[in-house]
């Protein structure tokens, strides 16, 4: 949804009519203009014409379903022909996460992700962004429920698309719009220091995730080379300023990869390296690439290494695989597309 063509459309309209317009189609996610009968006809036709509601384009869709909870992912085709993916989450608890993408494929190229291997192709606009949690605000609606978080987790390195992605949450948080609290709102990166000092100073309160993935630069490196211009040691300087300044805590992402990274002498060793009560450790189970190397860490490995961890005084959490039989990891949908 294109915010300025709106206020272009409706500038000789009186004031209050924007705020008709953004109440129709983000409080009561109207999906047709002729919906929005607090505005006269002649009105409604032209921002049929100009302001189309369509959105993005649905290439493919899967639904993954279990007890606790339901994944929805679209991968949605853009007007220049490419295409990006997003994922519902449904969960227990009643929270309705919105995991979305910032870029169209991803120039950070991490061995492990569906995602790094098909490349980069541009930045997404920040129409392109908040239309994907729009679609999934207007699929709620029809159960009576809306999105409540957002998470900046699929295609694409966030901070290399700082200022659409920083625009984009501002709309997700603005009462006018989304109206998704700041501290629901997550962004995680591959560690780009400057994106990360950029944000410290934005004095928003979101949420900062690292994809750590290693305990150590060797083992990094190998599996995400952007570890060769920002290695850990630099990460966590600039981490430690963006919690000076912002006095939240910062999550570390750990991907567990079988014989890569889930021994517990990497337990032990990450431990000691993030040995600080404003840091916390989320623990992800491998979800496997179309075709690829890794293999994910076996139950017994990953019960070790957390209780590694949690003997150690480290706060951790661990992310389940939600969604694999849909193959919900971020890349994977559009990776199975391409060969249909």
């Amino acid at each position: 949804m294109n915010l300025e063509k709106i206020k272009e459309v409706l500038k000789d309209e009186p004031s209050y009519r924007l705020q008709q317009v953004k109440k129709a189609v983000f409080s009561d996610l109207i999906e047709n203009w002729q919906e929005a009968t607090n505005l006269p006809q002649n009105l409604r036709q032209k921002l049929q014409k100009k302001i189309p509601l369509n959105l993005l384009d649905v290439r493919a869709e899967k639904i993954s379903s279990s007890t606790d909870q339901k994944t929805i992912k679209i991968l949605f085709l853009l007007q220049d022909g490419l295409s990006i993916e997003s994922v519902l989450m449904k969960h227990q608890d009643g929270r309705m996460t919105a995991c979305v993408s910032s870029q169209v494929g991803c120039p950070i190229g991490c061995k492990f992700c569906a995602t790094g291997k098909q490349g980069f192709k541009r930045n997404l606009s920040v129409t392109e962004i908040t239309d994907q949690v729009l679609y999934f605000s207007r699929l709620l609606k029809k159960d009576e429920k809306t999105v409540t978080n957002v998470v900046f987790m699929g295609m694409g390195e966030p901070l290399l698309n700082y200022d659409n992605v920083l625009n984009a949450i501002k709309i997700l948080n603005d009462k006018e719009y989304f109206n998704i609290g700041a501290r629901k709102i997550s962004v995680s990166t591959s560690g780009i220091t400057e994106g990360i000092l950029r944000l410290a100073n934005e004095k928003i309160q979101l949420n900062l995730a690292v994809s750590l993935h290693a305990p150590n630069d060797a083992i990094r490196s190998s599996i995400m080379p952007i570890n060769n211009k920002y290695p850990i040691k630099k990460i966590l300087l600039a981490v430690d300023q963006y919690i000076k300044l912002t006095k939240r805590k910062v999550m570390f992402e750990y991907l567990l990869i079988r014989g890569v990274n889930d021994s517990p002498e990497n337990a032990r060793e990450l431990a000691n390296l993030l040995n600080n009560p404003l840091y916390m450790i989320n623990l992800i189970s491998f979800n496997p690439v179309v075709h690829g190397d890794f293999k994910p860490s076996p139950a017994l490995g990953v019960k070790k290494f957390k209780e590694i961890l949690i003997s150690k005084g480290i706060e951790t959490t661990q992310r389940y695989r939600f969604g694999k039989e849909i193959k919900a990891a971020c890349g994977q949908l559009k990776a199975e597309s391409d060969t249909i």
